[in-house]
């Protein structure tokens, strides 16, 4: 049914369950797992090479490394700047994303009439969303 997933993940506890979610959607239909962070941050200091990366994308690669949890082939992670949004929709359109997974944070007063990363995505994608229930 599901071949390859996208999950949208923060240090939020709405986006650890979202992964956790992901992960055993994963296992159950053996599609290939793409954890995507967005980031934000100052640029660091030129690399060997000469180039500026933001502060935040170190930070954002070690937190997926936890998430990863052994996955090993079956999991790859995504750490992008910008838009958190736009980050999940970019790696669900570059990989045919069959489902996007994310949490259900910020659904709820003002934020859900401004938009939030879930619903964003659920107006935006081209493949089936599930919204993880995470209150």
């Amino acid at each position: 049914m599901y071949d390859t997933i996208v999950c949208g993940v923060s240090r939020a506890e709405s986006g650890r369950y979202a992964a956790q979610v992901a992960h055993e959607l994963a296992r159950t239909f053996g599609a290939r797992l793409h954890l995507v962070m967005a980031f934000q941050g100052s640029p660091e200091p030129a690399t060997a090479a000469g180039t500026r990366e933001p502060a935040g994308r170190r930070e954002a690669e070690q937190f997926l490394e936890q998430l990863n949890g052994g996955a090993g082939e079956s999991l790859r992670t995504h750490a992008l700047p910008g838009d958190p949004a736009e980050a999940i929709l970019q790696v669900a359109r570059e990989f045919s994303a069959d489902l996007i997974v994310v949490g259900n944070k910020g659904m709820r007063g003002t934020r859900r009439v401004l938009g939030s990363v879930p619903n964003t995505i659920s107006h935006q994608a081209e493949c089936a969303v599930h919204i993880v229930n995470t209150v």
